[in-house]
Protein backbone atom coordinates (compact mmCIF):
# COMPACT_ATOMS: atom_id res chain seq x y z
CA UNK A 1 0.00 0.00 0.00
CA UNK A 2 1.10 3.89 -0.45
CA UNK A 3 -0.16 6.62 1.08
CA UNK A 4 -0.32 9.97 -1.16
CA UNK A 5 -1.53 13.13 0.31
CA UNK A 6 -1.64 16.26 -1.47
CA UNK A 7 -1.27 19.45 -0.89
CA UNK A 8 -0.56 23.19 -2.04
CA UNK A 9 -4.02 24.19 -3.92
CA UNK A 10 -5.73 27.23 -3.35
CA UNK A 11 -7.05 30.11 -4.56
CA UNK A 12 -5.30 32.07 -7.24
CA UNK A 13 -5.42 35.01 -9.92
CA UNK A 14 -5.20 34.31 -13.93
CA UNK A 15 -1.95 34.40 -14.85
CA UNK A 16 -0.72 33.44 -11.39
CA UNK A 17 1.32 30.38 -10.03
CA UNK A 18 0.98 27.25 -7.70
CA UNK A 19 3.00 24.11 -6.97
CA UNK A 20 1.01 21.29 -5.80
CA UNK A 21 3.04 18.62 -3.77
CA UNK A 22 2.11 14.65 -3.37
CA UNK A 23 3.62 13.70 -0.38
CA UNK A 24 3.95 9.37 -0.02
CA UNK A 25 4.77 7.12 2.37
CA UNK A 26 4.30 3.11 2.91
CA UNK A 27 5.80 1.43 0.25
CA UNK A 28 9.35 2.45 -1.27
CA UNK A 29 8.71 5.48 -3.51
CA UNK A 30 10.98 5.01 -6.19
CA UNK A 31 8.86 1.75 -7.45
CA UNK A 32 5.91 3.54 -8.23
CA UNK A 33 5.69 6.04 -11.47
CA UNK A 34 3.17 9.45 -10.25
CA UNK A 35 0.81 11.11 -11.86
CA UNK A 36 -1.73 14.04 -11.88
CA UNK A 37 -5.11 14.42 -12.33
CA UNK A 38 -8.29 17.04 -12.13
CA UNK A 39 -11.42 16.58 -12.09
CA UNK A 40 -13.96 20.04 -12.66
CA UNK A 41 -17.55 20.29 -11.63
CA UNK A 42 -19.75 18.31 -13.49
CA UNK A 43 -16.84 16.88 -15.93
CA UNK A 44 -15.02 13.69 -15.98
CA UNK A 45 -11.57 13.06 -13.94
CA UNK A 46 -9.02 13.75 -17.04
CA UNK A 47 -4.93 13.47 -16.96
CA UNK A 48 -2.49 16.11 -16.38
CA UNK A 49 0.83 15.21 -16.01
CA UNK A 50 2.70 12.18 -15.18
CA UNK A 51 6.51 11.18 -14.28
CA UNK A 52 8.40 7.63 -14.09
CA UNK A 53 9.73 6.55 -11.52
CA UNK A 54 13.65 7.42 -12.34
CA UNK A 55 12.44 11.07 -13.69
CA UNK A 56 13.51 10.03 -17.03
CA UNK A 57 9.97 10.53 -18.63
CA UNK A 58 7.36 12.97 -18.38
CA UNK A 59 3.90 13.14 -20.16
CA UNK A 60 1.84 16.07 -20.02
CA UNK A 61 -1.87 16.78 -21.69
CA UNK A 62 -1.93 19.15 -24.48
CA UNK A 63 -3.57 21.68 -22.41
CA UNK A 64 -0.80 21.92 -20.02
CA UNK A 65 2.05 21.66 -21.62
CA UNK A 66 4.47 24.44 -21.57
CA UNK A 67 2.63 25.59 -18.44
CA UNK A 68 2.98 22.64 -16.22
CA UNK A 69 6.33 20.88 -15.22
CA UNK A 70 6.23 17.52 -13.14
CA UNK A 71 8.88 16.22 -11.06
CA UNK A 72 9.55 14.51 -8.02
CA UNK A 73 12.26 14.10 -5.43
CA UNK A 74 12.71 10.60 -4.08
CA UNK A 75 14.75 11.19 -1.47
CA UNK A 76 11.73 13.26 0.50
CA UNK A 77 9.19 10.71 -1.30
CA UNK A 78 7.12 13.71 -3.35
CA UNK A 79 6.07 14.71 -6.36
CA UNK A 80 5.91 18.11 -7.62
CA UNK A 81 3.04 20.29 -10.27
CA UNK A 82 4.56 23.29 -10.89
CA UNK A 83 1.36 24.83 -12.31
CA UNK A 84 2.51 28.73 -14.25
CA UNK A 85 0.18 30.90 -15.66
CA UNK A 86 -2.98 29.39 -14.72
CA UNK A 87 -6.15 29.77 -16.06
CA UNK A 88 -9.66 29.76 -15.01
CA UNK A 89 -10.49 26.42 -17.13
CA UNK A 90 -7.70 25.06 -14.97
CA UNK A 91 -9.93 25.13 -11.84
CA UNK A 92 -10.30 22.09 -10.51
CA UNK A 93 -9.94 19.32 -7.54
CA UNK A 94 -5.95 17.73 -8.26
CA UNK A 95 -5.13 14.27 -7.69
CA UNK A 96 -2.30 12.77 -7.46
CA UNK A 97 -2.06 8.58 -8.35
CA UNK A 98 0.42 6.41 -7.81
CA UNK A 99 1.23 3.24 -10.12
CA UNK A 100 3.82 0.52 -10.40
CA UNK A 101 7.08 0.83 -11.58
CA UNK A 102 7.08 -1.18 -14.98
CA UNK A 103 3.04 -1.87 -14.84
CA UNK A 104 1.88 -1.88 -18.06
CA UNK A 105 -1.00 0.43 -19.61
CA UNK A 106 -1.70 4.09 -20.81
CA UNK A 107 -0.06 7.10 -18.71
CA UNK A 108 -2.80 8.80 -19.77
CA UNK A 109 -5.74 6.79 -18.42
CA UNK A 110 -6.69 6.91 -15.10
CA UNK A 111 -7.56 3.03 -14.19
CA UNK A 112 -3.92 1.86 -14.69
CA UNK A 113 -3.02 3.93 -11.55
CA UNK A 114 -3.73 1.99 -8.62
CA UNK A 115 -3.46 4.73 -5.35
CA UNK A 116 -4.98 7.91 -5.33
CA UNK A 117 -4.52 10.75 -2.80
CA UNK A 118 -7.84 12.68 -1.45
CA UNK A 119 -7.40 15.47 -3.57
CA UNK A 120 -6.27 19.34 -3.39
CA UNK A 121 -8.49 22.43 -4.65
CA UNK A 122 -7.38 24.64 -7.20
CA UNK A 123 -9.65 27.71 -7.89
CA UNK A 124 -8.15 30.51 -10.39
CA UNK A 125 -9.98 33.44 -10.89
CA UNK A 126 -10.89 35.93 -13.82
Amino acid sequence: QVQLVESGGGLVQAGGSLRLSCAASGRPFINYAVGWFRQAPRKEREFVAAISWSSGGTYYADSVKGRFTISRDNAKNTVYLQMNSLKPEDTAVYYCAARRRGSGGSWYEDLYYDYWGQGTQVTVSS
